[in-house]
Parts: structure tokens; sequence; C-alpha cells
């Protein structure tokens, strides 16, 4: 029997539940001050640990995640067939440096801030289309590598307006299998882009609504699904600005998500007492916070359905050097128990 996995537009069911086996998660010493430093693995105590630049402590925090997330699986790396990851910074060098020597299949994922879900999102295809058994899926952010590369260099110590959002850093890993007891990726529902024409890199969130709400009503419209069928719905870093704007936007369309939606950038950073303006941003932003908090709320299942949309916002330094609009990505995946 030939069963057809593509629902409505574009979101498709998996023919078999894809497990999550394991996860793990590294974060920075701001996010060991946030609201959810007891779900993170590991809690560093500054930005470089231990290495001579901020780039290559990223390439550490990413290593050393998936290292745990491993180990954490109890599958031998031998076992393992592909290795989706990637970071915000050039040609991903994040994840290709920190993961060189893990002797796995490696394929460099780039979705901006989303391209956490996109790994799973590309993991869980492998799995279900039979190329692959176990998967990895990691991504990882800096907010010093991130500023140096994206914004100013952090000794001019500029001023931040209040709709700028802060680059977590962190890492988040999940192994992906073919077998296991769940939590499962039930359903996917791949982004396309969508240009709100904002040109203000320090207004990310309302650059990226957009994307977030395409995805979001595609999503239940293919599915026939109503915002009610999820325990929780998070976005991945709209922040405080772009959270308020999707309600807004998703509401202006009949539907109402405000009673179990939020955004993970506004989870991760207590906004009055850590300044961090409209919140957290970021790959490792959803990673870390899917990573840790959410997976467990999965294991214990206070959450029992769960829809994740990481959204990005696809730009650079030349791009906005060129007077280029900021456009928005954005993937969604269920999860159920």
């Amino acid at each position: 029997m030939i069963f057809i996995k593509k629902v409505g537009n574009q979101s498709y069911i998996l023919s078999k539940p894809v497990n999550i086996a394991s996860t793990a998660s590294i974060v920075g010493p701001k996010e060991k001050n946030g609201p959810l430093h007891q779900f993170f693995d590991q809690c560093l105590e500054d930005e470089f640990w231990g290495e001579k630049s901020w780039e290559k402590a990223e390439s550490k925090i990413i290593k050393e995640t998936v290292n745990m997330a491993i180990a954490k699986s109890g599958i031998p790396s031998k076992d393992i067939d592909f290795c989706f990851a990637g970071d915000l910074l050039n040609q991903c060098i994040a994840s290709s440096f920190g993961l060189r020597e893990s002797n796995i299949p490696f394929l460099g994922m780039f979705g901006a801030c989303s391209t956490f879900i996109e790994s799973m999102l590309t993991g869980s295809v492998f799995i279900d289309g039979d190329f692959a058994t176990n998967v990895i899926c990691a991504a990882s952010s800096h907010f010093c590598s991130a500023e140096k590369q994206f914004r100013f260099p952090l000794e001019l110590g500029n001023q931040r307006p209040q709709t700028s959002q802060w680059t977590v850093t962190g890492s988040g890993c999940a192994i992906l299998t073919k077998e296991g007891t769940g939590p499962y990726v039930t359903t996917l529902t791949p982004g396309k882009i969508v240009d709100m024409g904002i040109k203000d890199a320090n207004n990310m969130g309302a650059a990226m609504a957009g994307a977030a709400e395409d995805t979001l009503l595609t999503h239940f419209q293919d599915t026939g699904r109503a915002p009610s069928y999820y325990d929780a719905i998070f976005t991945g870093d709209l922040g405080h600005v772009g959270k308020d704007i999707l309600i807004d936007l998703a509401g202006s369309k009949g539907y109402n998500i405000k009673s179990n939606y939020n955004d993970c950038g506004v989870l991760i950073f207590d906004k009055e007492n850590q300044d961090t303006h409209s919140g957290g941003s970021g790959c490792g932003c959803i990673a870390s916070v899917f990573a840790g908090y959410i997976y467990q709320m999965l294991q214990q299942k206070k959450y029992r359905r769960v829809l994740m949309i990481a959204t990005g916002a696809l730009m650079n330094s030349t791009s906005s050097q060129q007077g280029e609009s900021i456009p928005g990505i954005a993937h969604a995946i269920s999860i159920e128990v």
C-alpha cells in the first residue's frame, strides 16, 4: 500500500513517527542566569570556555553538546548515519570545525535561526524514507561571535534599541532514531521565504513574524487542525515584539493562539532583570530551549502535543550594506507523545 505523505499545500505526515532518543544542551553565562537554567545539561561560566576566540568556543560548545547527546542515547557513533548541523557563522564554521573529528557523514544546514528545526525536519525525512536509522540534529550560536559578524564590534558598546534581541550563547542537539518509545516527530511543514520589507537588523522579530504566520496558518489549513490540537505552540526567536505581532496576525485570520503559544526567545531570558530588551535569538535559542526545557516536559507528559516553529532571518552583513530587506523563513514540526 502506498502511503500518501503530503497533505494540503506543503505539509507532510510521516508514514511512521520518528523517535527522539535523546537531547543535550549547553548554554553560556547569561543563559545560566535566566529562568530555564535548571533544564540545561551544562551552563558555562564565561564566553570563552578556555578557548582563544569566541568562534573556537562556539565550535567547542556544539562539539561537546553533540557528544553528550550521543552518550545519553547509548548509540555507538559508528551506528549514526548522518549529522545535520549548522550555525550563524560564515560557511557554518562553528559546526563544521567543531564536528570535523566526529567521523560521521556531515550535512551542513543553514536556515539562520531556524536551522535546528530545519535539521530535525531533514533528519526525519531521511529516517522516514529509509535512508537512515539514526541521525544527529544540532545547532549553535554565540552572542559575541554573532554580534561581531552581523552588527558592531562589542568594544564599541553600541546602544541597543528596545526591539533588538540578545543572541543566545548555546547549543542544542537531538538524536533521532527509527525505533523508540518517543516523543515522536509526526508532521512536517517546511516554510516559504516571506519578505516583510523590513531592513532594520535590530528588529528581527518583526522581520520574521510574517514567515511564522505563513507557516503556522499553512500547517493548520493543510492538516485541518486548530490551535487547540496542541498543548503548546513554540516559535523559535521572535522575541517579545515578534510574538505580539504573530498573535495579532494569526488572530486577524481567525486563529486565536494566545492561550497555548509562547516563544523560546521570550522564555530563555528574564526581560526585566537581564536587560535583553525583546528577548533571545540565534540558532542556539530554540535548539537549547527544546533540548532542555521542552523535551523534558514531553518526557514527563506535561506536554503531549507540541508544535515547534523555528524562525530565521535570511540576511548577512553584505546584504545589509547593499540596502537589502531581511527575508524571513519558518519551518514547523509536530512532536507528540
